[in-house]
């Protein structure tokens, strides 16, 4: 064991954290406390990012308007995807996608503009600034769930459009509605799983030993 590892009970809460890490559609409404939501936004924006460029930028929504217009930007998306599953459309809708309307706080995530400056870590890899973010949103959605709150990533939306209707700037993408607040219980299982959406595959099926496709 290293010297600098946590305690056993400080492990056990970190690997808690992770495993009981839900995509939460389902919201009890109340509030977030703004020093609570300051302490997650805190951590989002301690996550890692390439060339220390630190890339996300949140967006606060406080105007029940502007929620309802980002729910409709969703609903909008939500059809078209039904549409293009084709036969698996109608399961599809019966899916509860989002929580925009029910949760305590609504954020968007989305990714600065004037990326294309930053080369440290993005010259073959310029999707690095997307998996910054995303690191951002895990640390996010991890502080949430320690906190009791719960978290969903929503993805079914036009970038172009909600960047429009939040007035972002050029070279600026919206990348993600973030539902946070409140919750009656979390899933025991990821949603998609329980609604035999799709199947969780084992680790081992993703992990390979020195080329791909071998097996370790």
């Amino acid at each position: 064991m290293s010297e600098h590892a946590f305690t056993e009970a400080e492990r056990a809460a970190v690997y808690r954290a992770i495993g009981e890490r839900r995509d939460m559609r389902h919201f009890a409404g109340g509030e977030v406390a703004p020093a609570l939501l300051q302490r997650l936004l805190h951590a989002a924006h301690q996550a890692p990012s390439v060339g220390l460029m630190q890339p996300w930028r949140f967006i606060r929504i406080t105007r029940r308007a502007l929620r309802s217009d980002i729910h409709h930007l969703v609903e909008a998306e939500r059809l078209r995807t039904a549409e293009a599953l084709g036969e698996r459309g109608d399961t599809f809708m019966r899916l509860k996608v989002e929580g925009i309307h029910d949760c305590a706080e609504v954020l968007v995530a989305a990714l600065m503009d004037q990326r294309e400056g930053h080369i440290f870590g993005r010259r073959t890899l310029p999707e690095m600034d997307l998996a910054s973010l995303a690191c951002a949103i895990q640390n996010l959605w991890l502080a949430a769930r320690a906190e009791g709150l719960g978290l969903g990533w929503v993805s079914l939306f036009d970038p172009q459009a909600l960047g429009d209707l939040l007035g972002l700037p050029v070279g600026a993408k919206a990348v993600a509605v973030l539902c946070l607040g409140p919750v009656t219980e979390f899933y025991p299982a990821p949603m998609l799983v329980q609604e035999q959406w799709a199947v969780a595959r084992p680790l081992e099926d993703m992990l390979y030993e020195n080329h791909w496709g071998e097996r370790p």
